[in-house]
C-alpha cells in the first residue's frame, strides 16, 4: 500500500480543522485502492487559500489551479479523461464567491466530479474577511462593526441547481465523515460536499459546532423535498441543530456521458483545430 504521505512540512495552524481532512481523505484514497480503484486514476485539484496545501501533503496526482477556477479545471480533466476520479478542494470563498457560477453549472451539467468545500467562513488567508457563509455580526478586518449581511446557504442553491449528490460533514466525527466523502466519491455524477472546517484563528466555531452538530439520515435520499427541508433546518446562522450526513442522491445521466464514442484521430483533431483558427485569422 502506498504511503499517502509526503515530505512537505504542514504549513495549517494547530487545531486547524483541515488537518481532519488531510487525514480522513488519506483513509479513504487507501480504502478505495484495497477496494481496487488504482490511485493512479485519481486527481486532486485546488484552488487558492489554506484548503489548497492539502495536494503538498499526498502523494497522489494534483493541479493547483487559480482562485475560484478549480471546477473548470476539473471538468476538463473529467472530459479528457473520462475513467479518471476527479476531486475537487475549495474553500467557501473560493468556490461560494468568486467562482459561484462554475459551481452552479458543473451542478447543472451533472458532470462526474467530487467537490469537497472547506467552509471555515471566513477568508483567514487574507486576514479573516467574510464570506458568503459567515454568520450575521462576525468582526472582521473588513467588518470592525460586525458582519450585516445573513449567509447564504449552499447546499439549497446546488440541490436548485442540479447535483445528484449533496452532503454536509464535520470531520471532528472522522468515521461519519469519512463515509460521507467515500459515497460522493464514488457517486456517478455531481457531488457536493460542505465541510465544517474550523478556523481556531479567525471564525472558531469548535464549541458551537460540537454542541449542535447531528447526524442525520433522510428516509429517502432521492426525495428532493426531503433534502429541502432538511437542507433548510439550518440557515448557517442559528445556534440550532446542524444535521450533517448525505441529504441528496440521484441517479441520472452526466455530462461526460454526452460525448461518449466522441474520439478523433490525432490528425483529425489537429485538421479541426485548424478549422476553427482559422475563422479568427
Amino acid at each position: 500500500m502506498m504511503d499517502l504521505k509526503t515530505d512537505a512540512p504542514i504549513q495549517w495552524c494547530p487545531g486547524c480543522g483541515n488537518f481532519g481532512i488531510l487525514k480522513s481523505l488519506q483513509s479513504v484514497l487507501q480504502d478505495l485502492s484495497r477496494e481496487g480503484l488504482p490511485l493512479e486514476r485519481i486527481v486532486i485539484v485546488s484552488g487558492i487559500g489554506n484548503h489548497a496545501k492539502i495536494v503538498d501533503y499526498l502523494h497522489i496526482n494534483s493541479f493547483y489551479s487559480i482562485h475560484g477556477r478549480t471546477i473548470p479545471a476539473a471538468e476538463a480533466i473529467k472530459l479528457a479523461s473520462p475513467d479518471m476520479k476527479v476531486i475537487c478542494i475549495a474553500g467557501d470563498g473560493d468556490a461560494y464567491a468568486e467562482g459561484l457560477d462554475h459551481l452552479i453549472f458543473a451542478a447543472k451539467r451533472n458532470i462526474d466530479i467530487t467537490v469537497i468545500i472547506h467552509d471555515n467562513r471566513a477568508f483567514s488567508l487574507a486576514t479573516g474577511q467574510f464570506t458568503p457563509t459567515t454568520q450575521v455580526n462576525y468582526i472582521g478586518t473588513t467588518t470592525p462593526f460586525g458582519d450585516k449581511e445573513n449567509p447564504f446557504n449552499p447546499l439549497e442553491l446546488m440541490l436548485a441547481s442540479g447535483a445528484t449528490f449533496i452532503g454536509r460533514g464535520y470531520p471532528v466525527r472522522s468515521k461519519h465523515f469519512q463515509e460521507l466523502i467515500k459515497a460522493a466519491i464514488m457517486h456517478r455524477g455531481f457531488s457536493l460536499v460542505d465541510v465544517l472546517q474550523v478556523c481556531v484563528t479567525y471564525n472558531n466555531l469548535y464549541d458551537s459546532y460540537n454542541k449542535n452538530v447531528v447526524e442525520t439520515q433522510v428516509n429517502d435520499p432521492a426525495s428532493f423535498d426531503e433534502a429541502l427541508h432538511t437542507i433548510r433546518a439550518w440557515d448557517y446562522n442559528s445556534e440550532g441543530p446542524i444535521a450533517i450526513g448525505k441529504f441528496y442522491e440521484a441517479d441520472k445521466p452526466g455530462y461526460e456521458q454526452n460525448f461518449s464514442g466522441f474520439k478523433l484521430q490525432k490528425d483529425d483533431r489537429s485538421s479541426k483545430l485548424q478549422q476553427v483558427f482559422a475563422k479568427f485569422i
